[in-house]
């Protein structure tokens, strides 16, 4: 009777492979090989062709293995685990977050800083493989990493977080971490990387985001009117306030907005509105709407 055949999980093929986990999961997207349902990776035939199949378990759930041999396939073989990386091809496994928002939470962890000549890396940014380079054709700084950050637990954490994806931790080489997946779980609370707590989704996009960009700024401050009104945010820097529009908003707080935006025109206040189709472009939303108001982000 034949031995059965050995399958490795994506996770445990990457280690063989001795290449970055979410790397091999773009890869093999790339090749078609897998493909996203709804929350879910899934074979496409061509995977199957390639000795893709499911596994079942109970801590885990359902998960794609592979054949070990699977390691000696040309097209894996081909794959260079010395490559770089930098922001913005970081966007590929954080589709929600542009390279400018993925360079402000690098440079929020201290790994690099911006100046007049662009990013600089820092001492810790160099101990993390970081590698200041220079645009041959600009002159402007900017900061390679090795790909192996995309596995950072504290990189894929933060980003994560910041493009409302689950930071799934990678335990074990049973586990098959679904790093590209989004979360639907309803929350009482969110919590802003300032420590802000808001009220929702929408809300602690923003505040990331003015966090992240180095403004100042207040939650939920009150309008210099004698009636009580509270505006969602405040930025001290151009005396502005900002309301988020969530697609939801309950019957009770609805008046409450309608009659800010009244005192907003009537005492002529700077303000932003950001609706809840805009939270997939935060970075274009508030860094024209500031610009207008002479902020520059």
């Amino acid at each position: 009777m034949p031995a059965e055949e050995t399958k490795l999980s994506t996770t445990a093929l990457a280690k063989k492979l001795e290449l970055p986990v979410q790397q091999l999961f773009g890869i093999l997207k790339d090749y078609g090989w897998i493909e996203r349902k709804k929350d879910n990776w899934a074979l496409t035939p061509k995977g199957e062709y390639e000795g893709g199949s499911y596994h079942s378990s109970r801590r885990y759930g359902s998960y794609i293995v592979w054949p070990e041999q699977l390691e000696q396939h040309p097209l894996l073989q081909a794959i260079e685990s010395n490559q770089r990386i930098t922001a913005a091809s970081m966007c590929r496994y954080y589709p929600h977050l542009h390279a400018r928002q993925i360079n402000r939470a690098l440079a929020e962890l201290g790994l690099q800083h911006h100046s007049l000549l662009g990013w600089e890396l820092t001492q810790l940014g160099k101990a993390w493989g970081g590698m200041q380079e220079e645009s041959s054709s600009s002159g402007a700084f900017y900061v390679t990493w090795p790909y192996e950050i995309i596995d950072n637990p504290v990189i894929h954490r933060e980003l994560s977080l910041q493009s409302h994806q689950i930071p799934t931790p990678i335990e074990s080489e049973d586990t098959e971490p679904d790093l590209f997946a989004t979360s639907n779980a309803p929350a009482d609370h969110h919590h802003g990387i300032d420590g802000h707590t808001l009220q929702s989704s929408l809300q602690t996009g923003v505040c990331n985001w003015l966090y992240l960009a180095q403004l100042a700024h207040a939650f939920h401050r009150a309008l210099p009117t004698p009636e009580l009104v509270y505006a969602d945010f405040y930025v001290p820097a151009g005396n502005i306030y900002i309301d988020c529009w969530d697609s939801d908003v309950p019957p009770g707080e609805l008046s409450g907005k309608f009659r800010r935006r009244e005192l907003y025109k009537e005492l002529q206040l700077r303000h932003l509105e950001v609706n809840a189709s805009d939270s997939d472009k935060l970075d274009e939303v508030l860094g024209r709407g500031l610009l207008a108001f002479g902020i520059r982000c």
